[in-house]
């Protein structure tokens, strides 16, 4: 079993905007809710099958499996929970980490978020100074629940 080691954060200026590649997503769930998830993606020429299991703190199983883009894109059109999650995905280099800034797209536009994945909950890192407050565990932040309530749903109250 693998796991996945995740913080997420808000951006508070466009600092980043310019930096890394950009590669576009199509994602959609065929499970998703608090135990685990099932998702299927579309990330450039290459399309993938990952199953993870509930967050304890910044920390879940995770399970990713190479699949056929053409069998992706039937699920992803057939069977996976609409709407889809569309976005632009920016993978910056920062102080020998990685840092991926999602810009969502669609029915999520206007959100934008970076995550960096650790090799353990309590490792160090550097942030950016275009990194903003730290949203890690806020559950309407997770990619799988803006299928339900998409970011151009939300108001004060959510």
């Amino acid at each position: 079993m693998g796991i996945e080691i995740e913080r997420k954060f808000l951006l508070k200026n466009d600092g980043w905007r310019g930096l890394g590649q950009p590669t576009l997503m199509r994602q959609g769930y065929l499970a998703a809710d608090p135990v685990r998830t099932v998702r299927v993606r579309i990330e450039g020429e290459r399309a993938v099958l990952t199953i993870k299991g509930k967050s304890t703190g910044a920390s879940r199983g995770e399970w990713e499996y190479e699949i056929p883009v053409a069998d992706a894109a039937e699920l992803l059109d057939g069977l996976c929970e609409q709407p889809l999650v569309e976005k632009t995905r920016h993978r910056i280099e920062h102080a020998g980490h990685t840092w991926e800034v999602d810009e969502f797209k669609g029915e999520n536009a206007g959100l934008v978020v970076a995550e960096i994945e650790l090799g353990s909950e309590d490792e160090a890192f550097e942030k950016p100074d275009w990194i903003g407050r730290e949203v890690t565990g806020e559950k309407r932040y997770y990619n799988s629940s803006l299928i339900r309530l998409p970011y151009s749903k939300w108001n004060d109250a959510t």
